[in-house]
């Protein structure tokens, strides 16, 4: 049997992939699609400390830009604008002047590779292969698919008491990612939200899709449960700014039913399941209490901020190089800095997880590529923004949404983690959406370069 199961398996793999190649090159959003639901595989415990973390998400993802640099050189690709190259172009140009005139740069290079990753090759990729209507769907429904699995798994595990430990319970709905990635799905969850609520959006027009709209609205709906118990204080502010914006460019009386239906959910959640009781309303409350009474974990985020201070202060131009924070923290920081934070749950125990970033990514660029990197992030970020901003339906009502979580979750936290790559998905979306209307149009016009007509 040992000698069988290889023999069928390689005389299956050829027939399968020669049908899988073609429909991957002319639909590459399944990479994309694939991608993000990927991010949902378990990961094991992992050594946080490590240089280096590939995820199957990860693999994927590169698969896309191998395929999106094929498609370059078969001449494939859809017509982008000189200003979006030179925004992306501006972050590599950055995290290479950083890298150059790092403190050690050898150390640095690998965060070079991971900035050009996650900032730009596979946003432009994801841009490239959302060529019409049809793939900005597929992705945004993969997205709002890996929510339900996260959430799923996170309402069964503050149900069950099988999370991580919150308060000293193990409550905490972590999904399939564990103690040690506590935020991720949090984010997962609110990118789900977001899309789900925006495709339902996008179908109130006269001739949409009732089924798909109350199908997205009850997608939506649940997913506020496992958002209530990841006990995400970060998630939370970002899910209710991107949501208030996304109702706003969609329908500003939609607003106010919303908040209405916020409150009663909120009665729901907090007097029919026992929320209340689990520290959810505490939890809301400490958001208010940030500046005159902060926490631990509140407190640490501010230390770390001023230690990226004044790291940039010591290298104002181009940085201290990427991954150079973590070497330089110790002799920056305050002395009242937490060693770590705690993680707990039943897979790995009790451990201390350390600092190893400023919990802030405009901090981060800013202490690690100085002035150059947040000019040229600030560039990209707000190109993507007010382009977005032109775009009222549709996918691009979407793009906005998880574009505005993405910006206002970097005001306390950064990109690390298993779901790092959900951030590139989203830049890629974006710059779809804020394509100039010139762009869109021209890729519905039939090209002999071999792009399908849209």
């Amino acid at each position: 049997m040992a000698l069988t199961i290889p023999t069928v398996l390689g005389a299956c793999r050829g027939p399968a992939l020669r049908k899988a190649l073609p429909a991957l090159a002319d639909r590459p959003s399944l990479l994309a699609a694939a991608t993000v639901l990927l991010v949902c595989v378990p990961t094991g415990e992992k050594d946080v400390t490590a240089a280096v973390h590939v995820t199957a998400a990860d693999l994927a993802s590169l698969a896309l830009v191998a395929l999106t640099a094929l498609n370059l050189l078969r001449g494939r690709l859809p017509a982008v604008s000189t200003a979006t190259c030179v925004k992306f172009a501006g972050i590599v140009v950055a995290a290479a002047v950083a890298t150059v005139g790092s403190i050690d740069p050898a150390a640095s290079v690998t965060g070079f590779v991971r900035l050009t990753q996650v900032f730009v090759l596979v946003p432009a990729a994801v841009l490239c292969s959302l060529r019409d209507r049809t793939d900005q769907r597929l992705v945004l429904g993969s997205f709002v698919a890996a929510a339900l699995i996260q959430g799923v798994v996170g309402a069964h595990q503050y149900l069950t008491r099988t999370g991580a430990s919150y308060t000293g319970q193990p409550i905490r709905a972590v999904g399939t990612f564990g103690a040690l990635d506590i935020m991720a799905m949090s984010t997962v969850v609110g990118y789900g939200l977001l899309a789900a609520l925006a495709v339902a959006l996008g179908e109130r027009h006269p001739g949409g899709n009732a089924r798909l709209r109350r199908a997205m609205f009850g997608a939506a709906a649940f997913l506020v449960l496992p958002l209530a118990v990841s006990f995400s204080r970060g998630s939370w502010i970002a899910t209710g700014v991107a949501a208030t914006v996304l109702l706003l460019r969609a329908d500003a009386r939609l607003l106010v039913r919303g908040a209405v239906l916020g409150l009663a959910a909120a009665v729901v959640l907090i007097g029919g399941l026992g929320l209340d009781a689990s520290g959810v309303t505490r939890r809301l409350s400490s958001i208010g209490s940030v500046s005159a009474a902060p926490d631990q974990s509140v407190s640490d985020r501010y230390d770390l901020w001023a230690t990226a201070g004044r790291i940039w202060q010591d290298h104002p131009v181009h940085g201290a190089g990427p991954k150079a924070f973590q070497q330089l923290r110790d002799s920056h920081a305050p002395l009242r800095l937490s060693s770590g934070s705690d993680a707990a749950d039943s897979t790995i125990g009790f451990q201390r997880e350390p600092l190893l970033s400023p919990h802030n990514m405009y901090f981060l660029v800013l202490s690690e590529q100085g002035l150059i990197g947040i000019v040229a992030y600030g560039a990209l970020f707000l190109g993507l923004l007010l382009g977005c901003l032109r775009r009222s339906r549709g996918p691009g009502l979407a793009a906005q949404a998880l574009l505005t979580w993405v910006l206002v979750d970097f005001l306390y936290a950064d990109i690390g983690g298993t779901t790092t790559v959900l951030t590139s998905v989203v830049l890629g979306l974006a710059a779809r959406a804020a394509r100039p209307a010139a762009e869109r149009s021209a890729d519905s016009t039939p090209k002999s370069t071999g792009v399908q007509a849209t």
